[in-house]
């Protein structure tokens, strides 16, 4: 316990709480005085500090910070504010707007227009049903296909012709690549056309034409085309009396045919085969023949 001497006055008591409370030499960097009203300065953009306590400011660097405007965070850390002084902002520590953490992203944040995967505007099958010249016919004439191109897959010759198609020993199929537009024709309406379009019941034959050139075989591009060709198959067995022997592989090298093939039926529409096998199967399918 201090004890004051009984020979200090009033006024000498005030003087020497007001000697304490001024700053050791080095201690300040400014010549501003401590306040003890409480009141920060005078004159244009004055402002009282708010919530000093006991009306004493601490002094730094010239510029007067109120004891009350240092408040912890959460944490115990120090939150930063900006306090007018005399006519200058000094910082000051204080949770400010400015300095609140950015709030967490909500689910809708999560995912902005830019983040969104758009859905493919193209998409390929690859088909097997017989003679490539009628595949190439029916399917052109689909809404949602955007080209129809005729080829040899399936088989182990490379660069087969024409010519070791007709052999029946390169192992490959007559085929045709289809391009089109999956949210105008999806792959199982595809598939729909493709069950339509020839008997998926007899082996390594369609009409007269025979050989394991002429097998029915769907050639899957993705683990979903592979699902959904699977689920059609199994789907659309009820509708024909014997067994479905179409092939569902994996798609392997695609071989373009020879370039007189591709479009065959519209360039040789009164072509004898065109007229007898082509046009009747247009015809039974409500296309243009």
């Amino acid at each position: 316990m201090i004890r004051l001497s009984p020979s200090l006055t009033a006024p000498a008591l005030t003087l020497g709480l007001l000697l304490a409370l001024v700053p050791a030499p080095g201690c300040s960097t400014g010549d501003a005085p401590p306040s003890i009203e409480g009141t920060a300065g005078s004159g244009p953009g004055a402002s009282s500090a708010p919530g000093s306590v006991g009306g004493t400011d601490a002094v730094a660097g010239g510029a007067q910070t109120s004891l009350a405007d240092v408040q912890p965070r959460a944490g115990g850390a120090m939150a930063p504010s900006t306090t007018t002084v005399g006519a200058a902002p000094v910082a000051a520590l204080d949770s400010s707007p400015g300095d609140t953490a950015a709030p967490a992203p909500t689910l809708n944040d999560s995912m902005s227009h830019n983040d969104q995967v758009d859905a493919p505007s193209e998409e390929v099958a690859t088909l097997g049903a017989g003679c490539f010249w009628c595949i190439e016919a029916v399917l052109e004439q689909v809404e949602g296909v955007k080209s129809v191109e005729s080829g040899y897959t399936g088989g182990e010759t490379l660069d087969p012709t024409y010519k070791d198609i007709c052999t029946g020993r390169t192992g490959h199929a007559e085929v045709v690549k289809v391009t089109f537009d999956p949210s105008v024709l999806s792959y199982a309406e595809l598939l729909d056309w493709f069950w339509r379009l020839h008997d998926p019941t007899t082996l390594n034959r369609q009409g007269n034409d025979r050989g394991t050139q002429y097998r029915s075989a769907i050639f899957f591009h993705s683990d979903e085309q592979r699902k959904i060709a699977e689920t059609s198959k199994r789907d659309v067995q009820p509708t024909f009396s014997d067994p479905i022997v179409t092939e569902v592989s994996a798609a392997a090298t695609f071989y373009p045919a020879e370039k007189y093939h591709q479009g065959y039926y519209v360039d040789n529409s009164s072509q004898g085969y065109c007229q007898m096998v082509i046009a009747p199967k247009l015809k039974k399918l409500g296309l243009k023949y």
